[in-house]
């Protein structure tokens, strides 16, 4: 048997597994496209909040919990990384 033969006989058995990397990459963009997208959403609510206080002391509960509710989003996206994988 060639050295070609034994070589292309080779090649047609072996199965590449590709899987664990695809999750890896699809739970490493769950989190971080949450986490962008919560930074910015955050950045507005929290100017708009210091805004808000700044005219009005006693806003600066709805102010605090307006700011925390974008977080809910990034624990959303940690969620599916954790099911992704």
């Amino acid at each position: 048997m060639s050295v070609e033969a034994v070589a292309a006989e080779t090649a047609a058995n072996v199965v590449v597994d590709n899987s664990a990397g695809l999750k890896a990459i699809g739970a490493a963009l769950a989190v971080s496209v949450t986490g962008i997208a919560s930074a910015f959403a955050e950045k507005e609510i929290g100017c708009a909040a210091i805004g808000a206080m700044t005219e009005n002391e006693n806003l600066f509960g709805k102010g605090l919990i307006l700011t925390v509710i974008p977080e809910t989003i990034v624990i959303f996206g940690l969620v599916v990384a954790l099911l992704i994988s």
